[in-house]
């Protein structure tokens, strides 16, 4: 059965799926950097630090940072073996099987595809406070969902909409935007980082570590240096994006391993400077708000932060947007090839080589979702669906270790299996210090997925078939 498995991915990971082979190194490193700076450089350093971590929140991002590097290694070793645009899901394919490659891949569709509507309302309140600041008004009926009060969201529904067309029009012309728009929202970071550093105040950093460790309170709610772990953790979230992008690659087995850990070691270096930079130019206790950067250069005497801010903010949540809606793409594509979803989304578009109709898809899908559902907490639990890929990933290479020694590797995991267990117990760690909620409304998420795999997917899989 695991050869048959291997022959069957293979094929997938070899390129005859019809997708263009045209991605560098370069392309996935800023692939990964797109959809990773984000709103957590944004929003999450300022909130983590105001409720949970105190300036501690340098020691909350690298925890969370090392956790990912881990996995980012298993990532890297089973991308360059393996292959695959499906990421998680075309691994656990290989080293489990095909019932938990289908929860794998049902966990990813909530992460990528939750995480977008969660950006894309994001963004639009970003794009609706922008207008403002020049004295444009769009009527409130549309800028809320229903529930909220108005019509629709059509700010977030429409730059969902605006993306998915220019991910049909062609994966390196949606790679070239992607590049263009990260050098913007990464040179609004180097200027904070540049206004900032004449105004450190070492005192601001003290005390250091205000709320401890980990305390959960007697609302439930936990804090401390290791529940803004868990928090911040959504800052990683999306750098495996860059392995869906495998069957794109023109060298997939030495781009795939480099574009993966370059971005995450790029995206944990500015994350350290830039939360240690917020905390010391502002006491940690005024950073809940929604735009703390653009507070914290404000209180400097930069009155035109908040514009200069607010465009890196919408140039960065664009690019984020952008490798989530092509990462869901690409792991649906994954599943359509497979015979887990309808086979009709498996057809490439010849003359683009993209999968048109599953991005079509995607795109009314996630534009509804943004437009007319308010998300609210139910973003939280793309952090818990991200984390148990990252640790079945981990899992996945030392299974495939044991039971498939001779399997080539261009990518070797050091000091193994030291390395994934370490993600597994980094990783399974911080998904503890998630609230109950979040795991309530996840095992729910898995109980539909599992039921709609034996009403559909069990029939129609080319595997069983």
């Amino acid at each position: 059965m695991l050869s048959k498995l291997l022959r069957t991915k293979s094929v997938i990971a070899h390129g005859s799926t019809g997708l263009k082979k045209c991605l560098t190194a370069f392309d996935l490193a800023l692939l990964g950097i797109g959809c990773a700076i984000g709103t957590g450089i944004f929003v999450l350093t300022g909130l983590a630090a105001a409720t949970q971590s105190g300036p501690a929140v340098v020691i909350s991002f690298i925890l969370a940072g090392i956790a990912s590097g881990f996995a980012a290694l298993a990532y890297a070793e089973l991308a360059a073996s393996v292959g695959g645009s499906g990421s998680a899901y075309g691994y656990s394919y290989v080293a489990f099987g095909e019932i938990v490659a289908w929860i794998m891949g049902w966990i990813l569709l909530l992460e990528y595809g939750v995480g977008a509507a969660a950006v894309a309302n994001g963004w639009a309140g970003y794009f609706v406070t922008t207008l403002a600041n020049f004295n444009l008004h769009l009527p409130e009926a549309l800028t809320k969902a229903p529930m909220m009060g108005g019509s629709i969201n059509l700010p977030a529904f429409a730059i969902i909409w605006v993306l998915t067309i220019l991910l049909i029009i062609g994966v390196k012309e949606s790679a070239r935007v992607n590049n263009i728009i990260v050098v913007i929202k990464l040179s609004t970071i180097a200027i904070f980082i540049a206004l900032a550093i004449g105004h450190l105040n070492t005192a601001n950093w003290h005390p250091f570590m205000p709320f401890g460790w980990f305390t959960t309170l007697d609302n439930g709610k936990n804090i401390g240096v290791l529940a803004g772990a868990s928090l911040v953790f959504f800052a990683y979230f999306g750098f495996d994006a860059v392995s869906t992008a495998a069957e794109e690659c023109k060298n997939p087995q030495r781009d795939l391993p480099i574009g993966l850990l370059a971005s995450l070691a790029f995206c944990t270096i500015v994350y350290i400077i830039v939360s240690g930079l917020l905390t010391g130019i502002v006491p940690y206790t005024e950073l809940n708000t929604p735009s703390p950067v653009a507070y914290a250069l404000t209180k400097l005497g930069y009155t035109w932060a908040s514009t200069l801010v607010a465009t890196g903010v919408l140039a960065g949540l664009i690019t984020v947007l952008l490798v989530l809606l092509y990462g869901l793409t690409r792991i649906l594509f994954a599943m359509s090839c497979d015979g887990l979803i309808s086979p009709v989304f498996s057809k490439i578009n010849p003359d683009r080589q993209t999968p048109t109709r599953i991005i079509l898809m995607c795109g009314a899908v996630v534009s509804l979702v943004a437009g007319f559902i308010p998300l609210g907490e139910l973003a939280e639990t793309v952090n818990i669906g991200t984390l148990a890929s990252f640790v079945m990933v981990c899992v996945g290479v030392i299974v495939l270790r044991i039971r498939q020694p001779n399997l080539q590797r261009p990518f070797k995991n050091p000091l193994n299996p030291l390395i994934p267990v370490l993600g597994i117990l980094s990783c399974g760690a911080l998904m503890t210090f998630l609230p109950a909620a979040t795991w309530h409304r996840f095992l729910l998420w898995i109980v539909v997925g599992v039921v709609f795999y034996f009403i559909y997917s069990f029939k129609h899989s080319k595997l069983n078939q």
